[in-house]
């Protein structure tokens, strides 16, 4: 049922039955480490080009959230996911091995949230009982295809952010144990003219805070409805400039606790990672991994995961053109938790 004008409201409240991430070494070792299924120790993953080892990743935690779900390979019946390298490779060869109906999308960053908002219309409109959705980057893969070779090892001002080298995936089903979908904003493109490829989360800042301001007024809640509202990853920079958009539009988020996934999974005061953590995985690893966690232990009863995505290619960047902007908002709650 849509709600209000850019809602989805799920009335048989899909369910998240089994999750899965799978990161890389500067992951393990944030503060979210514990919170993670797999951690590999090398950026390779022994593989033979960063491209495949991002492809593992994927794989790998698409297969722990079947297991996690306690359902077989066989009842999968559809994969919604994408990621940031050019025609989603790692998600269309990731779904070449699951061997199931597949549908392929882009939102950069916001994938995460997008893939869970898709799954969960399929599960709640009773046309697919078990749905994946995916997501992944790596952070050498896109910095090669974004910006420089690996080898070339440019400097980044400290506007830049650190590509997540990770993986999230989660099963949604139409009942079982674990949170709950509860209804999904989607966004708009918003472009306010920022052409610094290095300054994405000043691009991606009023994205958040439409979608934010749109699902508020499409459901009829304030940011005290949720224990958290969690951006995807603003880190730093964006952060701080969607906190003052929030409240020069009259939102008051101090009723919340107000966070972003860029700036919780590393410990950006200790790890070299300039303004914090990026990328498909950032808002996958940190919601699939931790705040879930926090749901089924009762320390959170309901969140909104607004992940953010910058719709820029390395041609458009070329030409000269500025960054379209999105994100997409979901809300996460417990079970026991009515609307």
């Amino acid at each position: 049922m849509k709600k209000g004008k850019q809602t989805w409201w799920f009335e048989n409240r899909p369910v998240i039955i089994g999750t899965a991430t799978v990161v890389g070494p500067d992951e393990g070792d944030g503060p979210l480490a514990a919170d993670f299924d797999l951690v590999h120790p090398e950026l390779d993953l022994q593989q033979k080009s960063w491209e495949k080892a991002e492809r593992l990743l994927l794989e790998q935690a698409s297969d722990l959230a079947i297991k996690k779900a306690g359902i077989g390979k066989d009842e999968l019946e559809f994969y919604v996911g994408g990621d940031l390298m050019n025609q989603i490779i790692s998600n269309t060869f990731a779904a070449r091995t699951l061997g199931v109906p597949y549908l392929g999308v882009f939102g950069a960053c916001s994938t995460s949230m997008e893939s869970l908002a898709i799954a969960s219309m399929i599960v709640n409109s009773g046309n697919g009982k078990h749905v994946l959705a995916g997501t992944c980057s790596h952070n050498c893969t896109a910095e090669k295809q974004f910006r420089y070779p690996t080898e070339y090892g440019s400097q980044k001002p400290p506007t830049a952010q650190y590509t997540i080298t990770g993986a999230g995936a989660a099963i949604v089903a139409p009942a079982g144990s674990g949170p709950v979908v509860e209804c999904a904003t989607i966004g708009r493109i918003v472009d306010l003219g920022v052409k610094d490829p290095f300054n994405m989360g000043a691009a991606m800042a009023p994205a958040a805070v439409d979608t934010i301001q749109a699902h508020l007024t499409d459901t009829g809640r304030s940011p005290g409805d949720y224990d958290m509202i969690v951006t995807g990853d603003l880190a730093t920079v964006g952060h701080r400039i969607a906190t003052d958009l929030l409240k020069r539009g009259g939102v008051p988020m101090e009723q919340t606790v107000f966070a972003d996934c860029g700036l919780m999974v590393y410990d950006v005061d200790r790890q070299k990672v300039q303004a914090g953590g990026s990328g498909c995985a950032c808002s996958a690893v940190v919601t699939y991994g931790h705040l879930l966690k926090r749901i089924e232990k009762g320390e959170l009863k309901r969140i909104l995961v607004v992940a953010t995505g910058a719709l820029l290619s390395p041609l458009s960047f070329q030409q000269g053109e500025s960054i379209p902007c999105i994100a997409h908002a979901v809300s996460i709650e417990r079970n026991e938790v009515q609307p």
